[in-house]
């Protein structure tokens, strides 16, 4: 697999995100809906890496800059017929590892609570998860808050 910065202007990944979008939008309530459409993924604070398996688009994933120190993760997606592939798990080291490189302190990632997001970690209404990419100090990982 093949990890990529992608600058979002293809139909694949378009069509990728805009079924990320319709689905994160059916499964959490009105007052909770944060997944961004592929506008809102184009700002210069945020980006943006296609996963590439012998050219097929399998997944997706971002970091949005919150601070100087600090970013979120974001439109993370696997396809459906990747799931559970390690697909989630290789995107996910190498956003820990760009951040680092990026030299941020601080990575999140917050999610719903239906058992759509239990792979996330987080099991209440909401929930958030802290990575600590330089790796010097603390948890790579809190519990859900």
């Amino acid at each position: 697999m093949k990890i990529i910065v992608d600058d979002l202007s293809g139909p694949e990944i378009a069509g990728f995100l805009d079924e990320h979008v319709r689905e994160m939008r059916s499964i959490t309530p009105p007052e909770s809906k944060h997944a961004l459409d592929l506008d809102a993924l184009r700002r210069p604070e945020i980006t943006f890496w296609s996963v590439l398996d012998d050219g097929d688009l399998v997944g997706c994933g971002a970091i949005k800059r919150l601070d100087a120190e600090h970013a979120e993760v974001k439109s993370m997606r696997t396809a459906p017929s990747r799931k559970r592939s390690g697909t989630a798990s290789l995107l996910l080291e190498h956003i820990i590892s760009e951040a680092r490189r990026m030299g941020l302190a601080r990575l999140s990632l917050e999610t719903g609570a239906a058992g759509f997001f239990l792979p996330a970690g987080c099991t209440r209404s909401s929930g958030s998860a802290t990575a600590n990419p330089s790796g010097t100090t603390g948890p790579t990982r809190t519990a859900c808050s």
